[in-house]
């Protein structure tokens, strides 16, 4: 089974010296391209030689090589996003031109070294995929499943009362879901009804 994927716990940068050329990486969590996007209209430097950069969320992800030949820099800090595991990062990598050419593969190891290395000792989160479940069950067991609602790590998300009982609205690991299906059963005595809305795991 593959490791878990990751985001940054904060924003997180790293700046390095390359043949008198200047590189600055900084990262950001984002969940959204919008996020992404604002990210890099807020840390661009006019000034500088280059601003390039790479998100990945999800299966999307884009990625600019902002003026330095094709396939040299954009693509070098996706893959440093990539290769350390993370999701819903965006990282700028600003170049400010000391006079010396780095040739194409000196650009792709700056780009992706400095993003990388910004990335490396960068505080984490593990991302868990967490689904949705759709639980009625009888009043008399609203109260004792509500008690134990953090051992699964289950995030309320609806309720909604009938004459009956409540409906509950739930997000969870899938791991979770067996356990929890077990104790509802037990606690309605068979009377709840379950139901996962989700086709696939959505991120939480």
């Amino acid at each position: 089974m593959s490791a878990p994927l990751s985001t940054l716990a904060l924003a997180v940068q790293h700046s390095q010296d390359i043949k008198k050329s200047r590189f600055l990486a900084q990262a950001l969590p984002v969940t959204t391209i919008a996020a992404a996007l604002a990210f890099l209209d807020e840390i661009k430097d006019p000034a500088a030689t280059h601003n390039c950069w790479a998100y990945r969320i999800g299966a999307q992800y884009r990625f600019s090589d902002d003026g330095e030949p094709g396939g040299t820099a954009g693509k070098p800090i996706l893959q440093a996003i990539d290769g350390q595991g993370y999701d819903r990062v965006m990282v700028v990598v600003t170049r400010w031109y000391g006079g010396i050419k780095l040739g194409a593969g000196g650009l792709v190891r700056a780009y992706g070294g400095c993003a990388a290395e910004c990335l490396r000792e960068a505080p984490r989160i593990a991302i868990v995929d967490k689904r949705s479940v759709q639980i009625w069950l009888p009043f008399a067991a609203l109260a004792p499943l509500q008690a134990r609602r953090a051992e699964f790590d289950a995030e309320p998300q609806n309720e909604a009362f009938d004459a009956q009982g409540v409906t509950l609205q739930w997000r969870l690991p899938p791991a979770s879901m067996p356990a929890l299906q077990r104790l509802v059963n037990d606690l309605s005595r068979g009377r709840a009804r379950w139901q996962e809305l989700d086709e696939a795991p959505s991120a939480g």
